[in-house]
């Protein structure tokens, strides 16, 4: 099988390195998005969904703030409250106001939506492996790298 590069596939030429790479990542994100709700459409949920199940898997016993979730999600959320709205009606988290602070609204994992989010990892993470099957461990690591030095200047921009 042949490899095509993106100027191949958009068909364009003479493009800048940065803009390559931008599109690269673009492109790329997009094509893993798509297997992405592919996979978790059967189990009605979204990506964002499952990230939030994630987030809660992983937190105390007596949940998480609903604000801490959304400064933890991977990919911005705009209505990280109406998500959890569709979440708690599908019986996969609850709602507890503090008892010290009645404005903040603690969000827990259910056993139903901690049972979803154990049935997915596993083959969640074969489709990731299958998604960077091309790469090896190392290079697999190189990226990981590279991504997250490439975020440096957005993390700076962030704290101005």
């Amino acid at each position: 099988m042949s490899r095509k590069t993106l100027a191949d596939e958009i068909q364009s030429e003479n493009m800048a390195p940065e803009i390559a790479a931008f599109l690269n990542v673009i492109r790329t994100a997009d094509l893993f998005s798509i297997e992405l709700q592919r996979f978790f459409k059967p189990h009605h949920v979204t990506l964002q969904q499952f990230n939030i199940l994630r987030i809660l898997r992983g937190g105390p016993e007596g949940g998480i703030p609903s604000l801490e979730i959304g400064s933890r999600m991977v990919s911005c959320a705009p209505d990280v409250t109406r998500l959890i709205d569709r979440m708690e009606k599908a019986g996969l988290v609850t709602r507890t106001r503090s008892d010290e602070d009645r404005r903040v609204v603690r969000i827990k994992i259910t056993e139903k939506g901690l049972d979803l989010a154990e049935q997915l990892l596993e083959p969640l993470t074969a489709l990731h492996r299958e998604q960077l099957a091309a790469l090896g461990s190392e290079e697999v690591g190189e990226l990981s790298r590279l991504l997250e030095l490439s975020r440096t200047r957005q993390s700076l921009i962030e704290a101005h």
